[in-house]
């Protein structure tokens, strides 16, 4: 799993300095000693903890939280961050990188990954040689096109009148140089600001892979830039973006190099190492990736929203509080029928007593709450988990003593099938839940829309 400068981990595991030891990865240790500093700076200022200082047999460790994708630390050095529930793979985490594409794609900043090739490339490439890799052939499919021209307002001396004579400017420049013109023009260049992050994004990203064919092709690429130069105010030219016809394949080039050159993501807590480090909470993509998929699994006349917040806990003074956001809701006819959340946490079927399943009862309460406010507490409520060799199938309802018509299901989604895990019984109990989703006899035409 160690690689040249790169180590592999996946969420939770531990981080030591030095020679590692059982599943403890040993790093650099002037990467420990940033990767402390930046837990401890992110404590300070309260930014999202994607680490935590830790200890295993005495030695000061950095365990990893649920927050997946890379980070690069000073001098390039990468850490690539998987989901846990590739951990038990024996593949060396290529499955859990085709499986981290394929959710990341379900997020609006990256719809522009080409899955196909992207899952073949993380068999063998790391997570950032793919990101990589996936812009340098958008920018190679610009280039078959050709770059974009266009006016830029200029203000020149000039040996030669061309374009309007300035006076003013021209006697105060020109006095004692009647051969010279200062004048102002429109010059017809390639120098504009879609070019020039692009050319930015190609000079960044031969500094930083390792992949001997992404630097061959970020160096070819950069050829025919050789007329624009790099940007100098990323934040500036991309605000100066044009939206103009004929420029729809810049869309997934340019996306990429936001991306790269400015490390966007949701997890903003890592100080600036002038390389980019993308960084994504378990939760939100298990959130994006089921709600992207159960919406193609529910009957016709019925919609989900994500995120939905029309009610609060209490109601105080006069004033609304504690504003209550289920992760999913399913209407039909502008009626709630179904609230779920979505939780990114490995329980255990087997387990049922004393640990009563590994859920936590905060998620009950939460459910609880939800089911009162939005369904007048009769109807399902749903709490979503991902499927394991430890929850392969739907558990038995729940019920709630003091609203009798709420039902609570633990329902497991397949990462593989890409489906929600419906109760298989003839129990009339069930009808409600059922009734939402689309019947096993739908199978095939619902892996056709897949």
């Amino acid at each position: 799993m160690r690689r040249l400068g790169a180590v592999t981990v996946f969420e939770y595991q531990h981080l030591v300095a030095g020679p590692g030891f059982g599943e403890v990865i040993g790093i650099p240790e002037e990467v420990f000693a940033w990767l402390e500093s930046e837990c401890l700076r992110t404590s300070e200022t309260g930014d999202a903890a994607w680490a935590s200082p830790g200890l295993r047999r005495g030695r000061r460790t950095i365990q990893m939280t649920n927050s997946v994708g890379v980070i690069r630390a000073p001098g390039g050095f990468q850490i690539e961050v998987l989901p846990k529930i590739g951990k038990v793979a024996a593949d060396g985490g290529s499955s859990a990188r085709s499986l981290l594409i394929d959710m990341l794609s379900c997020l609006g900043e990256f719809r522009h990954i080409r899955k196909d090739r992207a899952e073949l490339q993380a068999r063998r490439m790391p997570l950032f040689e793919v990101f990589v890799s996936q812009f340098l052939e958008a920018v190679r499919k610009v280039l078959q096109r050709g770059l974009a021209s266009g006016y830029n307002p200029l203000e020149e001396n000039l040996a030669s009148l061309r374009g309007k004579l300035l006076f003013s400017e021209n006697l105060k420049k020109n006095l004692v140089r009647p051969d010279r013109f200062f004048a102002a023009l429109d010059e017809f260049t390639q120098n504009r600001p879609e070019n020039r992050l692009l050319h930015g994004a190609l000079a960044a990203v031969a500094d930083q892979t390792r992949s001997p064919a992404n630097q061959r092709l970020a160096q070819e690429l950069r050829f025919a830039f050789a007329e624009v130069p790099i940007s100098t105010d990323i934040d500036r030219d991309f605000a100066g973006l044009a939206r103009q016809r004929g420029m729809d394949h810049y869309e997934e080039p340019l996306a990429w190099a936001r991306l790269l050159l400015s490390g966007q993501s949701p997890i903003t807590g890592i100080g600036p190492n002038n390389a980019p480090t993308l960084l994504f909470p378990m939760e939100a993509l298990f959130e994006a990736f089921v709600a992207k998929h159960m919406r193609r699994q529910l009957k016709e006349g019925h919609e989900l929203q994500t995120q939905r917040s029309s009610q609060y806990l209490v109601h105080h003074a006069g004033r609304r509080m504690f504003r209550m956001r289920p992760d999913l809701v399913v209407t039909r006819s502008m009626s709630n029928v179904l609230l779920a959340d979505t939780k990114w946490k490995l329980i255990d079927e087997d387990a049922p007593s004393r640990a009563k399943y590994l859920i936590s009862q905060s998620d009950i309460y939460q459910l609880h709450a939800y089911g009162h406010s939005y369904l007048d507490a009769k109807g399902d409520v749903v709490l979503i988990y991902p499927a394991t060799g430890q929850l392969k199938a739907a558990l038995a309802p729940f019920s709630f003593p003091d609203r009798p018509k709420l039902t609570l299901w633990v329902l497991p989604f397949s990462m593989e099938t890409k489906r929600l895990l419906l109760p298989q019984t003839d129990d009339p109990g069930v009808d409600s839940i059922l009734r939402i989703f689309k019947s096993a006899t739908d199978k095939s035409r619902l892996e056709q829309s897949l």
